[in-house]
């Protein structure tokens, strides 16, 4: 069936929305961005989107609605358990609202949902037929794709890798690895090393420390060199967990602390197989996403392009 209509990408997460206008190929022509203020709640991001939808041009000819949410969503029914970000999503109906408001066929899911799907059908998965993506920003997040489709367990949710226990102690892989885990990590080597190159960069920032790892490396120091390694080798025992269970053709790893970029992927690479029943080597291959902050919305257009297949296929019965 060809597919000539608009579709429009929304992500919802807890710094930052964006609505993005695609068209059948997921090229994103309009794009709005909105920085999300989580003290305002909920309510402050249902007056942005419709801020954003007033700006949208050709807005009749959009066919259908995606939508990627930062937190569990109950994907049948469109209806929020919660964000761990912003206050007032609990048990709102966000399916409902946003049909009412467009009177446009609606389909949403967790955003790292969203994300997988964009990378494994226009990221650098394509032509996988199974693709397990991993987002590390603030927290840590993940999503499974099987032959295009997003896998789905028991709602209100599935994949969360981040919470993967990596002892008994209560360790898991978002406590060691997340971003805020990293810059805890970084925070308590430079109060110890006041003097190093990773002190000396960060003195007087408010940016996340993290930030600092790929520069630092990329001068030669060997400190922050040691500490993405360590995050690497955390990283690739969670992920040996995903193997056993999945064993997928590619592993993809998003998110903000994706930008260590092969500072990352490498070391990821080669402890992953020492993790791994030698039956199920050669371990999949470790890859960075390649959409970016796009990810979500490049996901969130794909969703509402399948939805609107879907129920076309269902009005030609």
């Amino acid at each position: 069936m060809a597919v000539k209509n608009k579709f429009l990408g929304i992500e919802i997460g807890g710094t930052k929305l964006q609505l993005s206008l695609g068209n059948s190929s997921n090229s994103i022509g309009q794009n709005l961005r909105y920085t999300i203020d989580p003290a305002a709640g909920a309510s402050h991001i249902q007056e942005q989107i419709r801020d954003g939808l007033n700006k949208l041009e050709s807005f009749d000819d959009i066919a259908a609605i995606g939508v990627g949410f930062g937190g569990p969503v109950d994907w049948k029914t469109g209806s929020i358990r919660v964000s761990h970000q912003v206050t007032g999503w609990e048990d709102f109906n966000l399916l409902e609202w946003l049909k009412q408001l467009t009177k446009k066929p609606v389909a949403i899911d967790n955003d790292a949902n969203v994300a997988a799907l964009g990378e494994a059908i226009h990221g650098c998965g394509k032509g996988s037929e199974s693709v397990f993506y991993i987002t590390m920003g603030s927290g840590i997040g993940g999503g499974m794709i099987l032959n295009g489709e997003i896998y789905h367990g028991k709602a209100p949710g599935e994949v969360e890798v981040g919470h993967l226990l990596l002892d008994k102690k209560g360790n898991t892989l978002e406590s060691k690895c997340s971003g805020w885990a990293v810059n805890q990590k970084i925070n308590t080597f430079i109060s110890e090393n006041p003097g190093s190159m990773l002190a000396n960069m960060a003195a007087g920032t408010t940016k996340p420390l993290a930030t600092f790892l790929q520069p630092a490396i990329e001068n030669g120091d060997e400190a922050a060199k040691k500490i993405t390694e360590e995050i690497a080798d955390d990283l690739a025992f969670g992920l040996s967990h995903v193997v056993h269970l999945f064993h997928p053709d590619m592993i993809i790893i998003g998110g903000g602390l994706s930008l260590l970029k092969a500072h990352l992927q490498i070391p990821v690479s080669e402890k992953l197989p020492q993790y791994i029943m030698k039956a199920f080597l050669p371990a999949p291959p470790v890859r960075i996403a390649a959409l970016g902050e796009t990810v979500v919305p490049v996901g969130a257009i794909e969703l509402a392009k399948k939805h609107w297949l879907s129920l076309q296929s269902k009005h030609s019965f």
